[in-house]
């Protein structure tokens, strides 16, 4: 996973760098096919917002997130980019059909009479 962080108005302090590299490898470990991730934190006055783009094979997921505390807003943002990590992964995964010998098990059952 490549990691790209960019700060706007904001310096890039070791301390952040690895609170964000730490959260995103939550999402990484549920789906590990990811080719990299575009982060952007911001300060305005009182609003700190982070955004990030996750670019996996097929498909780009973005979240945005902001809080009055930039550590809440990267929390925030790494719970919606493993939730929608997690959603494309269900969704790729769950379309496959089923194996030939659990069809053919499932049509020799036999089935129950209904009760008239």
């Amino acid at each position: 996973m490549n990691l790209n962080l960019t700060g706007h108005h904001l310096a890039i302090t070791p301390a952040i760098r690895d609170y964000v590299i730490a959260k995103l490898d939550r999402v990484t470990r549920h789906f590990d096919h990811v080719i990299d991730v575009n982060v952007v934190l911001s300060v305005d006055k009182l609003r700190q917002q982070i955004t990030a783009n996750l670019h996996i094979r097929g498909k780009d997921i973005h979240a945005e997130c902001v809080e009055p505390d930039m550590y809440a807003a990267i929390d925030a943002l790494a719970d919606k980019l493993d939730r929608q990590v997690l959603r494309y992964k269900e969704k790729r995964n769950g379309h496959r059909h089923q194996p030939a010998e659990i069809k053919r098990a499932a049509a020799a059952r036999p089935r129950k009479q209904r009760a008239k």
